[in-house]
């Protein structure tokens, strides 16, 4: 059975919308207050600033490499992992959905 040429993208746009749809509702109902007293607990500034200097706020630019709410969420959960943190995935939610909110402002 061969599909209709007409027919072979409706699966990868509507994977695609799918995904985006996904993303958009990705911090819906975080606790945005639990990511900010996160992210003051965690040291995450100093940490920035010992990383990429100055204040560290180099670190979360929009224009970098973070330029969904899916990467925003994956590299907070690498910072995570790598200084071995131990938020659980909804503290992880909390604070993309806290840097979402007050520096990247994705749509």
């Amino acid at each position: 059975m061969s599909i209709p040429r007409s027919l072979l993208g409706l699966p990868l746009l509507a994977f695609a919308a799918a995904a985006l749809a996904q993303q958009t509702d990705l911090f819906k109902g975080a606790d945005v207050a639990l990511g900010r007293r996160l992210i003051v607990e965690h040291k995450c500034a100093e940490c920035h600033a010992r990383n990429v200097g100055g204040d560290g706020n180099a670190i979360s630019r929009p224009q970098g490499r973070i330029n969904s709410p899916a990467r925003l969420a994956a590299m907070v959960e690498y910072c995570n992992t790598q200084m071995n943190l131990g938020m659980f995935p909804d503290d992880v939610t909390a604070v993309a959905a806290a840097l979402q909110q007050d520096h990247y402002h994705f749509k």
